[in-house]
């Protein structure tokens, strides 16, 4: 990312249209809907045995196979914007950014489990402040600082559009963990298309040019 693309980045503009971002998650979804499911139960599944017979090591999981698992929904959504075949491996990609998304998720987990204990609002906000962290090192091509502090500043200025989705989201899960927990199956996965759709509106204009079927190319 040059310096003109992070300028840009920072004075981007957006309305929230809750609508909207979920039926192009719902599109995103349904296009792999097999794929989706499928590997959302590959990770509860890895989850469960975690807690079930490693319990002594399941912070193993949530540390070093939780956040590159999750980064590959990120990268089939974009794989499927771009019109690309998709192929069940792909959700697997998320470990070519491994250090990357495990270092975001330590770093955001440390500062607003730090932020919550003492004083609650900041550790809510740095909750929200940092939903586009990941997305934004993957495809941005930024470091972990650059990442957090992208999505930290972007997400301020729109901070209670992000706070109002974020519990959409929230309960929107827990209507799906209801439904006898097969609902989550498919909410969980379309938690990450909307996060990914949100990121994509944001910055697709200027990470991607004017072509979209590029879009968000990672910058060498």
């Amino acid at each position: 990312m040059n310096s003109n693309q992070y300028n840009r980045l920072l004075q981007v503009d957006w309305d929230l249209n809750i609508q909207a971002v979920f039926i192009k998650a719902w599109d995103l979804f349904k296009s792999q809907a097999l794929l989706f499911v499928s590997f959302s139960l590959l990770i509860f599944s890895v989850a469960m045995l975690f807690v079930y017979y490693l319990q002594p090591y399941t912070i193993l999981f949530s540390v070093f196979l939780a956040p590159p698992l999750y980064a590959g929904f990120y990268l089939v959504a974009n794989k499927i914007r771009r019109g690309e075949e998709v192929i069940y491996p792909d959700f697997f990609s998320g470990f070519q950014y491994g250090l990357l998304a495990i270092g975001i998720s330590l770093f955001s987990q440390l500062v607003i489990g730090i932020g919550l204990v003492f004083l609650i609002l900041p550790g809510i906000y740095f909750l929200v402040a940092y939903l586009l962290a990941v997305p934004m090192g993957i495809f941005a091509g930024t470091n972990l600082w650059t990442s957090l502090e992208l999505s930290r500043v972007i997400v301020t200025r729109f901070w209670w559009k992000f706070f109002v989705l974020l519990i959409l989201l929230i309960v929107y899960n827990g209507l799906g963990a209801l439904l006898l927990g097969v609902g989550i199956l498919i909410t969980f996965p379309m938690t990450f298309l909307v996060i990914y759709v949100v990121f994509e509106e944001l910055t697709m204009e200027v990470l991607a040019g004017p072509d979209p079927s590029i879009i968000h190319e990672q910058e060498s």
